[in-house]
């Protein structure tokens, strides 16, 4: 049965519709064009075979040998010839221009098939036979195994100081762009050798491809050193580095001169209560913490979850969950088997560790989540809305997570112990600790997204949105074609609603 709207347009042109007879409302015969879809996506796809027949062009959704204008994007002329099986040019039919996606978006501003100039045409090997690229990926990071550490570092290091940089100076969107150049480059298989072996790779821009051609030939990027050495960059850095200071307020700091901590002491500014604590502890906070230091903590942490809620499960999640060896704070993924019972649970849990000296800072929030029928709407911000705690524990220096054992069965041991100092040091360091509260109904998608790494969450919900048209959060999956939820119980029944092959927690760190 043919849709409504279809319908509609079929009746106005005596029953045959503008997309099923394109010559018809071709205002270019001659030009027939067929958008690859590869290594592009295809709802940025459908958004340009739109754009092109609503202009007049003839837009195939198939490439056949009627073809004369193939367009793609961020391939290379033998790839396309590969892919499609394009062959030398015949006498029978009309030549076949293979051109980059410019070519098509200059015809699209100015109305008409444009000249075909050389730097529209996809670059192709002559004479040798076509050689394969030296590296294959797809363009959604969630789509990539990326484990850690990576075997191009020197790369993504520089790239992700660009990134930092940019978004500490409020340009997300540069930011970005060098953080899915940095993903691509941590999910390659081997170190690159030079430019040439990225030839076709998505997710590269030309700021990009420059900065890694820099460090390739010469060891060094000098846009990346003059960043690193940069006054804004370094105090920015220092700034936003204090707990619970975000760009925002270092942006303002800065321009009223404050490049330092001493310097932010003595401003006079009025700091909240998290700031407080993030300027106290400065020096713990910005000190990795380690895997083992990690598992102390989990042994604290189900410790006291067990004691307040028998059969409630604790979940290590972040960076530690995809294979990392160190990182910046730990999360926790809190739930109960029976749905209601984990409501209410984080006061009890801050309460039992506020009785035994464990907690520096606190800050919890409820449970502001709410199911609409409609579908989930557009959040108001990227953080999820559940029961949570984001908190700042003291941790024993040198504690083993057998030590920690012991301590659980002896608090107030623990309480005296937390509150000692000593004029040469503290025999315990401050440590950044998020605490999660999910109903089991809403578990999988919570472990997705704290599970990370950021940009593989980022990719794998615009995935969903453009490829899909489905809305992910951490609380749910909703199909908007089927407008209606779709339940998981596991990460894996998560990604076969994406239509994505499971990518394993330690295969998640672009």
């Amino acid at each position: 049965m043919v849709p409504l709207k279809r319908r509609k347009v079929a009746s106005s042109n005596g029953g045959q519709s503008s997309e099923t007879d394109p010559s018809k409302e071709s205002r270019f015969p001659q030009a027939v064009i067929f958008i690859l879809e590869r290594r592009m996506g295809a709802s940025r796809r459908t958004f340009l075979a739109q754009l092109g027949r609503s202009k007049g062009f003839r837009i195939e959704d198939t490439y056949s040998e009627s073809v004369t204008y193939i367009i793609s994007e961020n391939n290379s002329g033998d790839e396309v010839r590969t892919w499609l099986g394009v062959r030398g040019q015949h006498q029978s039919r009309p030549p076949v221009h293979l051109l980059d996606i410019s070519w098509y978006t200059e015809s699209m501003r100015e109305g008409l098939p444009v000249a075909i100039l050389d730097r529209h045409r996809l670059q192709e090997q002559q004479g040798d036979p076509v050689e394969a690229p030296a590296f294959l990926a797809a363009s959604y990071a969630c789509q990539r195994n990326t484990p850690q550490p990576g075997h191009n570092t020197l790369l993504t290091a520089a790239l992700s100081v660009l990134a930092e940089s940019a978004e500490l100076n409020g340009d997300e969107g540069r930011g970005l762009a060098f953080r899915r150049s940095e993903g691509l480059l941590r999910s390659l298989d081997r170190r690159v050798q030079g430019p040439a072996e990225l030839r076709g790779l998505p997710c590269l821009g030309d700021h990009s491809r420059r900065v890694i051609q820099d460090l390739l030939e010469n060891g060094v990027s000098s846009e990346v050193e003059e960043t690193k050495s940069s006054p804004r960059y370094k105090a920015m850095k220092l700034l936003t580095g204090i707990f619970g200071v975000g760009v925002k307020t270092a942006k303002r700091w800065f321009t009223e001169g404050i490049c330092s901590l001493a310097q932010l002491e003595t401003s006079g500014h009025s700091l909240n209560a998290a700031q407080q604590a993030g300027l106290k502890y400065y020096t713990d906070l910005n000190q990795p913490v380690s895997r083992e230091e990690a598992d102390a903590v989990s042994v604290m942490v189900e410790g006291v979850v067990h004691s307040v809620l028998p059969g409630a499960r604790v979940t290590l999640a972040g960076g530690f969950r995809r294979g990392k060896m160190s990182g910046h704070d730990v999360d926790f993924l809190i739930t109960h088997p029976d749905e209601g019972k984990e409501e209410g649970l984080i006061h009890k849990i801050i309460a039992c560790l506020e009785s035994r000296g464990l907690l520096l800072y606190q800050q919890t929030t409820r449970n502001t989540y709410r199911e609409s029928a409609k579908g989930a709407g557009r959040p108001s911000s990227s953080m999820d809305r559940f029961e949570r705690c984001f908190s700042i524990f003291k941790l024993t220096n040198d504690s083993s997570p057998e030590d920690t054992r012991r301590a659980q069965q002896d608090p107030e041991r623990v309480r005296v112990e937390a509150d000692q100092t000593g004029s040469g040091g503290r025999p315990w360091r401050a440590v950044r600790v998020d605490l999660v509260v999910s109903p089991i109904s809403q578990f999988a998608f919570a472990l997705l997204g704290w599970t990370g790494s950021k940009l593989f969450e980022r990719e794998t919900r615009r995935w969903a949105v453009r490829e899909r048209s489905m809305s992910l959060s951490s609380h749910a999956l909703y199909d908007r074609n089927q407008e209606r939820y779709l339940r998981a119980s596991s990460e894996e029944e998560i990604f076969a609603h994406l239509g994505l092959e499971y990518v394993s927690p330690t295969g998640r760190n672009a």
